[in-house]
């Protein structure tokens, strides 16, 4: 089975997954929520996240390495570990920086965990990341070539894998559209725009207009209306000053 559709089926994997922990853990467990709302995370429409996914493909390939040369297990899947947090961490770091560099906009914002970098990365969800990677280590990547075989001799697999893929072009493109008005807005404004913040006043503004929450689509509106959403943005920004 070629490398080409191994991948596709862990990035699928991955994506959704990812999307799920996000979702249960912004739920939960996250600070940033004290209602305890169920919150979308990404900046996708449907239930997935590139990061995981693309992290996944990452984990399963390094997951293959060799470290033999170290005679103690424990050490070995110590440093193992410590490699995988350390790659994903990096592929967080540079997904975060692209989106501020290319786009002004800040997917996520890690400013107030201990020891931060541009709060795009922080020990705390390295930490998370090394877990993260054991479980896969042990409880996922042993199983993954064997279920990708069972799955390809079934005909549904592959209408799940197209379907997937086609809606994730579709929303990947429809979503980069959002992101270039968000874009023109940072640039006009000369800011950086908090996209976790954007949704948040986002979905304040359509309780207070309308009286409905957003789970799917809050940020997915027509054009004047979402302009003027920035707007509102851009003046709460300002109260805060």
């Amino acid at each position: 089975m070629s490398y080409f559709l191994i991948l596709a089926f862990i990035f699928f994997i991955g994506s959704i997954v990812g999307w799920v922990i996000e979702l249960i853990f912004r739920r939960f467990f996250s600070g940033a929520n004290p209602e305890r709302r169920w919150i979308n995370p990404g900046f996708l429409i449907g239930p997935y996240l590139p990061l995981y996914g693309f992290s996944l493909c990452v984990l399963f390939l390094l997951a293959q390495i060799n470290i033999n040369f170290i005679h103690n297990e424990f050490i070995e899947e110590l440093v193992l570990f410590t490699i995988m947090a350390l790659v994903v961490t990096f592929i967080e770091y540079l997904a975060g920086l692209i989106f501020i560099k290319g786009m002004n906009i800040k997917l996520w914002d890690y400013t107030d965990e201990h020891c931060n970098i541009q709060g795009i990365i922080c020990p705390k969800f390295s930490f998370f990341w090394a877990v993260l990677s054991a479980i896969y280590y042990f409880l996922i990547h042993p199983h993954i070539l064997e279920s990708l075989y069972w799955l390809s001799n079934h005909l549904s697999f592959s209408f799940v894998m197209g379907f997937f893929y086609g809606v994730f072009v579709i929303d990947v493109c429809y979503s980069l559209k959002i992101m270039v008005h968000i874009r023109k807005f940072a640039n006009d404004n000369e800011i950086i725009v908090k996209y976790e913040l954007l949704k948040e006043n986002i979905r304040k503004r359509n309780e207070e207009l309308i009286g409905k929450k957003k789970f799917v689509f809050a940020m997915h509106s027509g054009r004047e209306e979402f302009l003027k959403h920035l707007k509102y943005y851009k003046e709460e920004l300002n109260k805060k000053l």
